[in-house]
């Protein structure tokens, strides 16, 4: 026996000399590393992008890819079983209404087609229980999405999943109420096999709260996760925006004037009470709002303040921060003896340039840009991606320190995406595109928060090391 284990021994010994003299020989051998190499996370064009709108029958989709990609590339549009189209050329919009009841439209894009691009759905419905407008950004899988908006107790409230990779994934579902946290009775955990998609009541979830934060989470996959709120009352419909991460400090933006109701939530994630600060950046500049100063959020819990008499006449934006991490979004409802509801939500800033894919202006219908630069001056250039026709000029705007400022969009004919890209030197710049339309008895709007463009990945540094061959870190 002492034999057998002196010769394992001997022969582990021999293939270790084997694999370090390979490695010393490859380390030897190799080319010298390029003069000046960046240190750190790399930044790499996007090279393929798959996007999701969660429920585009009867809506028109819309989808563009800024121009100035040099390889040959392609973008698919998939709704169940169906090829809608296949795209080739950056710089121009594809803009169509898709037939009643399809399947999530599943966008698949590479090489120069997949470098900024961007999907939308809008619906426009002048009567019945889909009255108003409503418009979501079309989102990639990710493993974590949050949305902050009234709960099944005040509009119903329909969760899209989709799982458009080729793993299974497994969906942990959320929720945080006025209350605390909400215990699903039927359970909160989801497998979704490749290529499904669901769309799920959250009243079957969470059926009490007035108003909740949502968040669904992979343990194991990715999904993309949207929900569109009809608001009981006829109060108008529109879509959850994605809220950025939990975070102590939090940017509101694109928060329109014009008149009607501005609701703040805040969710706390945390397991202790926290206060949260709340500033307005307007045109006039970055104050605290009086009587309004301070929030103060239970743990694992959601909380409300009403700022209508405070910004409902100016366009702005909100900084909120606390010493825990919150989440936090913005109901608008608009104007008339029918009104209609939007939301905004946490965001962040545009560094790498934003695309806005579905856009109208002209008659009744106008489209506007709110940007605030909280810190320092931005700079912006804007540029008008029509589906025919020349573009306008790109113009650019600038945005004074800690001010909010709206630009209307040029009238074009026909639907156009928007591009929106900071100068050299410009500061932190956060906004939404603002949309809406004169209809009989109110206003219809949509609120799209600008959303960083999926131009590069940030790809970590790979080093050579022995340590991989046995297991080390």
């Amino acid at each position: 026996m002492k034999s057998l284990i002196e010769n394992r021994f001997s022969l582990l010994a021999l293939v270790l000399v084997a694999l370090l003299a390979l490695y010393g020989v490859a380390s030897a051998t190799r080319p010298g590393a390029e003069a000046g190499a960046a240190q750190g996370l790399r930044r790499v064009p996007v090279a393929s992008v798959t996007v999701v709108c969660p429920d585009p029958g009867d809506t028109d989709a819309a989808v563009v890819t800024p121009p100035g990609g040099q390889d040959a590339g392609t973008a698919t549009l998939v709704t169940g079983d169906t090829t809608v189209e296949t795209l080739r050329t950056p710089g121009t919009l594809w803009h169509e209404k898709i037939p009643a009841k399809s399947a999530p439209l599943v966008v698949s894009a590479r090489a120069s087609m997949a470098a900024g691009l961007e999907a939308s759905q809008t619906r426009r419905e002048t009567s019945g229980k889909h009255r108003g407008l409503a418009g979501v950004r079309c989102t990639e899988p990710t493993a974590d999405t949050w949305l902050v908006g009234p709960g099944p107790a005040a509009a119903d409230v329909t969760l899209y999943l989709a799982n458009p990779d080729l793993a299974q994934a497994t969906v942990e579902i959320t929720v945080y109420a006025g209350e605390g946290p909400v215990v699903a009775d039927s359970g909160d955990v989801i497998v979704m096999g490749p290529g499904e998609s669901r769309a799920i009541d959250l009243k079957e979830i969470a059926p009490s709260p007035l108003v909740m934060a949502v968040g669904i989470r992979t343990a194991a996959g990715r999904v993309t996760a949207a929900a569109r709120a009809i608001t009981h009352g006829g109060k108008g419909v529109d879509w959850l925006p994605a809220s950025a991460p939990p975070a102590t400090r939090v940017v509101v933006p694109a928060i329109p004037g014009g008149g009607g109701d501005r609701q703040l939530l805040v969710a706390s994630t945390a397991e202790t009470d926290t206060l949260v600060e709340i500033r307005a950046i307007t045109s006039d500049g970055t104050y605290a709002l009086k009587g309004k100063e301070v929030l103060e959020v239970p743990a694992e819990s959601v909380a409300t303040m009403d700022l209508s008499s405070a910004i409902a006449d100016r366009p702005s934006a909100l900084v909120l921060t606390s010493e825990t991490p919150i989440l936090a979004g913005v109901m608008v409802t608009g104007t008339g003896k029918k009104p209609d509801v939007a939301f905004t939500a946490g965001a962040a800033p545009i560094d790498l340039g934003s695309v806005v894919a579905d856009n109208h202006t002209g008659g009744d219908k106008g489209a506007r840009l709110v940007l605030s630069a909280p810190e320092t001056a931005g700079r912006v250039s804007v540029r008008v991606l029509p589906r025919k026709g020349e573009a306008p000029e790109p113009f650019e705007v600038d945005i004074p320190a800690a001010r909010t400022k709206q630009v209307s969009l040029p009238k074009v004919d026909g639907p156009f995406g928007v591009l929106v890209l900071p100068v050299q030197g410009s500061g932190p710049v956060y906004g939404g595109r603002v949309m809406d339309e004169r209809v009989k008895k109110g206003l219809a709007l949509t609120i799209q928060p600008l959303a960083a463009a999926r131009v590069w990945a940030l790809v970590p540094p790979t080093t050579e090391s022995v340590a991989v061959l046995f297991g080390g870190a």
